[in-house]
């Protein structure tokens, strides 16, 4: 391979990469949102300087993915915190946990998405919706809400899921020490969302060493959102680089 095709590369195994050139587009994307109360503290050990937390709340997500551009089709979920940036708001993801390769590698190779390898499971038992988080055949989280109860405008929804999106984006180099340490963000594109609910949710998390979201302690369930849209998850820019800036 000559140097030039060297260069021409963009991911990993040459000739083969596990994920095509972004940006990629979702859709009939469905969302299963639980926002809840928290302890600051709790939130204060995830969220990196110099984003800032207004309040202690976070998001359990579930979101069943069916077309997705180059991913196919798979389940995710994870934490978000609501977070502001010079007095902007948007939000900070945590956790995340899906039950697909190819994903896996793009978002923690070009976003810094702190992903692993899970089993997310959105479903409708009768009346009601259900999300489901299991880790190595331990279940870690349980969501539930009435399904379908109150309609939402879907164009507030849509504001919201505009703010931008922060990462904290790692990567070792070879030696050990660090290639990339920075906060990056995005914000989706050529969004619609279809459909929107809110009702009724529950929501527990079950302790586990390597799926610690119950280190958030659920003290009162806010909310439960259910939505479908379709989005465009472009590429994003670099907010902090922790290795140059003191």
């Amino acid at each position: 391979m000559k140097i030039d095709e060297v260069r021409s590369q963009f991911a990993m195994p040459t000739g083969m990469p596990s994920y095509p050139r972004g940006p990629y587009r979702f859709l009939s994307r469905e969302f299963f949102v639980t926002t809840f109360r928290t302890d600051m503290a709790a939130l204060e050990r995830l969220v990196p300087e110099p984003l800032q937390i207004p309040e202690p709340v976070a998001k359990f997500e579930i979101i069943r993915m069916p077309d997705s551009q180059g991913f196919g089709s798979y389940t995710e979920s994870g934490i978000v915190i609501p977070v502001t940036y010079q007095g902007t708001p948007g939000t900070y993801c945590a956790y995340m946990f899906l039950d697909d390769f190819p994903p896996i590698a793009a978002g923690r190779e070009i976003w810094g998405f702190p992903k692993k390898y899970a089993h997310p499971e959105l479903r409708v038992i009768k009346e009601t919706l259900t999300g489901r988080l299991t880790y190595e055949d331990e279940t870690v989280a349980l969501a539930t809400m009435a399904y379908k109860y109150y309609p939402i405008e879907p164009k507030k929804v849509e504001e919201e899921m505009l703010h931008f999106n922060y990462n904290l984006k790692i990567i070792p180099a070879v030696n050990g020490q660090l290639d990339v340490l920075q906060l990056i963000r995005y914000r989706l594109t050529d969004l619609k969302v279809h459909w929107a609910f809110r009702g009724p949710a529950a929501l527990e998390f079950h302790a586990h060493a390597m799926a610690p979201l119950a280190g958030l302690p659920v003290r009162e369930v806010i909310s439960g959102t259910h939505l479908l849209s379709d989005l465009t998850l472009p590429y994003g820019e670099t907010v902090v680089d922790y290795l140059k800036t003191k």
